[in-house]
């Protein structure tokens, strides 16, 4: 983008300062049920390529910054969580946004030291420079959305210096995602607890498709691992799935390893329930296949 047309972009604008108050936390299920980000901490430059039936995926990073992660994208949590809030006040929500560091990271619930901050501004950078080419909301497959995940941020500072915070620029694609009550589901957020990519990947992706569902949801591990785009082979990515299910470490739901002497292994996964009949209902219903779906 020409800088003629990233002012006059700015310029059709409004600025939309972030609300204050502890808000619940949402996620757009397009990002939630798609490989968008790696999930690994090392630096990764080699581009996902995803298609299943008329969805194509393509995300790509440059060398100097390295792929936007499942972390950086907590930014965008943060984000779809000030807008829906925005919306539901009255309050008319913006594409370009300004907040402090310290509420993005306090939301997120990261610390608020200088090494903090830098790693913010890292990933805001990882978010700007990573572009996605999707077919995702077009009309036909064979038409593509091309995006970064911020069209442009920068610091802000008064006339002394004094920091001010950042703005930031959201593509079209996420915005109108996330003014769409269909596409919005609120989020456990003891998920920002996660440690691991894979587990935070995991928890978008079952909380996307199991939800409340009475039967739960199942897929074939083979299929997962190629929906997380992740750079692992399927056996360790199936061990580290494995573990995963050990320890029980997704927010409200039970996992379970299923073996079909066929298909080989799946995961499946039902909400946590404290409702006895409820228990009841669940156990008389199989998964729904997440793989026909």
């Amino acid at each position: 983008m020409s800088i003629k047309s990233r002012l006059s972009e700015r310029a059709q604008l409004d600025l939309f300062r972030a609300l204050p108050s502890c808000l619940r936390a949402r996620d757009q299920q397009d990002l939630m049920a798609y490989p968008f980000f790696s999930l690994s901490k090392s630096p990764r430059v080699k581009p996902i390529d995803f298609r299943a039936g008329n969805i194509a995926i393509r995300v790509e990073a440059v060398p100097e910054h390295g792929m936007a992660t499942i972390w950086d994208a907590d930014v965008l949590i943060w984000a779809a969580s000030q807008i829906v809030e925005a919306r539901d006040r009255g309050l008319k929500p913006s594409r370009l946004m300004a907040a402090t560091p310290y509420e993005i990271l306090t939301f997120v619930g990261r610390g608020t030291s200088s090494r903090d901050y830098d790693r913010l501004k890292a990933g805001l950078d990882r978010l700007q420079s990573t572009t996605i080419a999707t077919s995702i909301r077009q009309p036909c497959e064979r038409r593509r959305h091309r995006f970064s995940w911020i069209n442009e941020w920068k610091e802000r500072a008064d006339a002394h210096g004094r920091p001010l915070g950042i703005e930031l620029i959201l593509p079209d694609w996420f915005f109108a995602g996330v003014l769409d009550d269909a596409l919005i589901l609120t989020i456990d957020r003891t998920y920002f607890d996660l440690t691991g990519g894979l587990e935070r990947w995991l928890y978008r992706v079952v909380r996307k498709h199991g939800g409340s569902q009475s039967g739960g949801w199942s897929f074939d591990v083979a299929y997962l691992h190629t929906k997380s785009g992740s750079l692992s082979a399927l056996k360790h990515f199936a061990w580290d799935l494995r573990e995963i299910v050990r320890r029980q470490a997704l927010p409200g739901y039970r996992l379970t390893i299923e073996h079909h002497p066929r298909r080989g292994e799946r995961l499946a996964f039902v909400p946590l329930v404290t409702d006895p009949l409820e228990r009841t209902v669940l156990r008389t219903l199989g998964p729904i296949d997440g793989n026909k779906l």
